[in-house]
């Protein structure tokens, strides 16, 4: 795992500084307060700090609808009615902050994500280390042929090798390369005193994509929820896939109601335009409905016909 020794010193000093505290934690989500969770070959992401749980939602909610609430008489019910009737307000009150180490390629398609407070790793700064991302040889893929930003079938082992060989061949040069241009050790000093020191807000430009970045990621829970939805669907790209299956993971440790009501509201629910929902109700009613008499496209078809074949 790509996380460095300065940065689990800094882990272990944090775990050991316990405090006590009057406001709402969550027992499970402490429990990995700090550690990474590797990602990848050289990722991971880790939660740094978080701000309310369940019980925060509940309260926010009560405060918003007052007394109507009092029909709801338990927490989860209730996070589980918000949830369902899209009442995103209460979701905003919780915030997490993750440090995510993750491949600049994947980085440039994650920041599309405006909702979140980014402080990213500054390269013009510090110096990038070495490491960089090369995909397993299971997910070394042609382009599909139907989907213009995703891949088919995996390639065959001559081709993947091939593959594989470039990207480390290429990123192994970048990096030398770039070192060359800085000519500095780690400490600042100059290695050749014959040579002068590329401006590191330059140099960087040479470097693969493939290159790790780091960044701190704050961001409410009604956002991150977003995210995941779009991010942790199986058409997601792979690599920022596994970041997001992992992120689901920490947000069952800390807010467990909301994402039992996310998994089966959001992520294993559908939403139904007004003609598919005439199109079922024909359907239930025993009329026999193909996709020439239903006015839909074959696209839209054939997305509510796959909500049949889950």
């Amino acid at each position: 795992m790509g996380i460095n020794e300065e940065q689990l010193k800094e882990i272990e000093e944090f775990r050991k500084n316990k405090q006590e505290t009057v406001r709402p934690i969550s027992p499970d989500l402490e429990e990995i307060l700090y550690k990474p969770i590797p990602v990848l070959d050289h990722g991971f992401v880790r939660v740094v700090d978080y701000m309310g749980t369940d019980s925060s939602i509940v309260q926010a909610a009560r405060v918003s609808y007052g007394s109507g609430t009092k029909k709801v008489n338990q927490d989860k019910g209730l996070i589980f009615y918000l949830l369902r009737h899209r009442h995103t307000t209460p979701f905003e009150m919780c915030e997490i902050k993750f440090h995510i180490k993750v491949p600049i390629f994947i980085a440039r398609q994650w920041i599309r994500h405006r909702t979140a407070n980014v402080n990213e790793y500054s390269a013009r700064y510090s110096i990038l280390g070495r490491d960089y991302y090369v995909p397993e040889r299971n997910q070394v893929a042609a382009q599909s042929t139907i989907n213009m930003q995703g891949r088919e079938e995996v390639l065959n082992d001559a081709e993947a090798k091939k593959v594989m060989d470039l990207l480390h061949e290429d990123a192994k040069r970048c990096y030398e390369n770039y070192e060359y241009m800085l000519n500095e050790d780690k400490e600042g000093n100059r290695k050749d005193e014959s040579r002068s020191q590329l401006a590191r807000e330059l140099a960087r430009m040479n470097l693969t994509l493939n290159y790790y970045t780091e960044w701190y990621w704050k961001i409410d829970l009604h956002n991150l929820l977003h995210f995941l939805k779009l991010r942790a669907d199986s058409h997601a790209q792979y690599e920022i896939r596994v970041y997001a299956e992992a992120m689901l993971d920490i947000v069952k440790k800390w807010v467990p109601f909301t994402y039992e009501a996310f998994e089966q509201y959001v992520m294993n629910g559908e939403h139904i335009s007004q003609k598919g929902v005439e199109i079922l109700k024909r359907m239930i009613n025993g009329e026999k409905v193909t996709q020439e008499d239903s006015g839909m496209s074959k696209r839209e078809w054939g997305e509510l016909m796959a909500i049949f074949d889950k």
